[in-house]
């Protein structure tokens, strides 16, 4: 299942809007999504992250909700790294 993950950005690299990347630290786990459609995103911010794309701003109250509700229908595993 695919699923539209919140996360926090913690940093941003590029000045072009279409081209910025932000890492994104989806409750320890940090991996690189396009900000190409959330161009007034910030450090700090959260966001809902969708196959590699941040789709929207979202609150960080309503982050930690999601987070919740993922853990406990056990749906975190996705954002794991696949074994080499």
């Amino acid at each position: 299942m695919c699923l539209a993950i919140p996360g926090k950005v913690i940093s941003i690299r590029g000045d072009d809007p279409l081209t910025r990347l932000g890492r994104i630290d989806f409750s320890g786990v940090v991996k690189e999504a396009s900000l190409a459609y959330v161009p007034e995103v910030t450090i700090g911010d959260y966001v809902i992250v969708h196959v590699g794309f941040a789709l929207s701003k979202v609150d960080e109250a309503e982050a930690h909700k999601v987070f919740e509700y993922l853990k406990q229908i056990g749906e975190l595993g996705e954002l794991e790294e696949p074994p080499r």
